[in-house]
């Protein structure tokens, strides 16, 4: 069980951008506007830390490094019941995050966690 996943579309474009950039890395803080989407960086650029929580990797096909997902410990407490998926939209997303020049963003879908899967991540 994985407290985080993403969508076929979501894929096909992880696949272009490490491509183009190399192994990525996910992160989502809990601001305002684009703090609270998910953002995609190179590996190791954006840094993480102690109020950081790792959420799981990414495993897609085609992709040989997995991909962590990481978010920020405030905005964790209040998504530690959810299930995440990352998903691609079309839109302008941040201009720090790698598919901004694709014409497309990335967000996160979420649904709550059952009991069942809650004990499970335990």
């Amino acid at each position: 069980m994985s407290r985080v996943a993403l969508t076929d579309p979501a894929a096909d474009l992880l696949r272009r951008l490490t491509g183009q950039h190399g192994p990525l890395m996910f992160h989502q803080s809990g601001g305002c506007c684009d703090g609270s989407a998910p953002m995609c960086y190179p590996a190791g650029e954006f840094r993480t830390g102690g109020s950081d929580v790792h959420l799981g990797d990414l495993t897609v096909a085609g992709v040989p490094d997995p991909i962590p997902v990481w978010m920020s410990a405030a905005q964790f407490e209040y998504w530690r019941h959810t299930h995440l998926t990352i998903d691609v939209v079309p839109g302008r997303g941040s201009g720090f995050s790698l598919e901004a020049p694709e014409g497309v963003r990335f967000l996160i879908r979420s649904r709550l966690l059952t009991d069942e899967e809650l004990s499970a991540l335990d």
